[in-house]
């Protein structure tokens, strides 16, 4: 099962941390993948609901990053990268550059599914899905790992 943490999140929603370089530092530390929130103007950027902290092509070439293109240059620029990258707004389910299902809250899962923030919608795990994103993602690595 992968475990990832939402926007460096791991025990709780931190709107002041989320998509920070060093917060998500601290996920990767505790061994978790992290999903990141990412634009392109002139440069790559994260950020969530804008381009807030400016970062190079490196730092997004590291494996446990799964890159949310938030803009159309993003989606673009991720493609000719070594990362794992996916676009989506509202979708069901959305394909991620590495084969995986992005199962929107409280959809239907499959084996290829990652289950995207089940907290919001007390969605049930079955063990045979790929993996979960969370905002509490230490709690669901001590219950399915």
């Amino acid at each position: 099962m992968i475990f990832i943490s939402h926007r460096g999140n791991i025990n709780g929603i931190n709107k002041k941390f989320e998509n920070n370089p060093n917060y998500i530092q601290h996920a990767i530390d505790k061994g978790f993948n992290v999903e990141i929130d990412v634009w392109y103007k002139d440069y790559f950027f994260l950020g969530h609901d804008k381009p807030q902290y400016k970062v190079s092509i490196k730092f997004l070439e590291n494996a446990k990053f799964w890159c949310h293109a938030k803009n159309l240059e993003a989606l673009e620029k991720l493609q000719k990268l070594r990362t794992k990258y996916f676009w989506h707004q509202n979708d069901d389910y959305t394909l991620t550059s590495n084969g995986y299902i992005w199962t929107y809250p409280g959809k239907k899962l499959s084996k290829k599914s990652i289950c995207v923030l089940p907290e919001t919608k007390k969605t049930k795990i079955k063990k045979f899905i790929s993996g979960i994103c969370s905002d509490f993602i230490e709690k669901y690595k001590k219950k399915y790992d």
